[in-house]
């Protein structure tokens, strides 16, 4: 699932960012590359209803975490954020069962990484103790062991450490400490290039922004098949690749 940049992207929040004008054309030439990198590795895309009076609904992820069994509907830290709700939530409903962060809990999807039965949840400006505590409470009668993580220095957790597979991750060791990963083996990104550690992995491919070739020649030297695209104007507005789509298998034709 995508989400169409908004028409006033330009009074998006901002955390770490200094306010820079942002080329619309330009930001949606952008996404809809990005859009066509996450297709040629597979993924069939649905794109949702426009939201042009909604400045950070392209940043689609930070909505939901979608699982194998449901998918949870966030509250987002920032109050402006939360009217993107309803349009992904009424759109998730025809895949997964619904559930919802309630107040006053918080959790942003840019802070969840789920790794198998892994989720990993950075404890940031954006994710409240409350929200992991119901995000806890939602998934582990499936299985899934929740564990909270003190992120530093960034929005997200996503900006501090992706997944590269079920045992490896790509981190940025400044912004995030690293014991609660002891069981993975790291990618650390080049030092000059602190943005570098979010990448989208679909199947055993990945999007990555082309902003950083220090890191990009890492993951190549490791044997990653990575696609790379333009994100530079959405990145003004602190996007990431993670964040401009939620990824999920399709099961609603499938007996379950």
């Amino acid at each position: 699932m995508t989400r169409r940049v908004s028409d006033a992207i330009g009074r998006c929040e901002l955390t770490h960012l200094d306010r820079q004008s942002i080329d619309l054309s330009r930001a949606r030439a952008q996404h809809c590359e990005y859009e066509r990198a996450l297709e040629r590795l597979g993924c069939r895309i649905e794109p949702l209803v426009d939201a042009s009076d909604l400045p950070d609904a392209v940043f689609i992820e930070d909505a939901a975490i979608v699982v194998d069994e449901l998918a949870v509907v966030t509250r987002p830290g920032a109050s402006s954020r939360r009217p993107e709700i309803a349009a992904v939530a009424s759109a998730l409903d025809r895949y997964r069962v619904v559930r919802r962060i309630e107040a006053p809990g918080t959790v942003d999807g840019g802070d969840v990484l789920v790794i198998g039965k892994s989720v990993f949840v950075g404890r940031s400006s954006r994710t409240n103790d409350d929200g992991i505590h119901q995000l806890r409470n939602i998934l582990s009668p499936f299985g899934y062991d929740v564990c909270a993580v003190q992120v530093d220095g960034c929005l997200h957790l996503k900006s501090a450490a992706t997944s590269l597979s079920v045992d490896k991750l790509l981190v940025n060791p400044s912004w995030v400490s690293l014991d609660a990963f002891a069981r993975f083996d790291f990618v650390e990104i080049d030092p000059v290039e602190p943005l570098a550690a979010n990448i989208v992995r679909v199947g055993e491919g990945f999007v990555y922004p082309a902003a950083f070739p220090r890191t990009l020649e890492r993951l190549e030297r490791g044997g990653f098949r990575v696609v790379t695209v333009d994100v530079s104007e959405l990145a003004k507005a602190e996007g990431a690749v993670t964040c401009c789509s939620i990824i999920f298998r399709d099961y609603s034709g499938t007996p379950r």
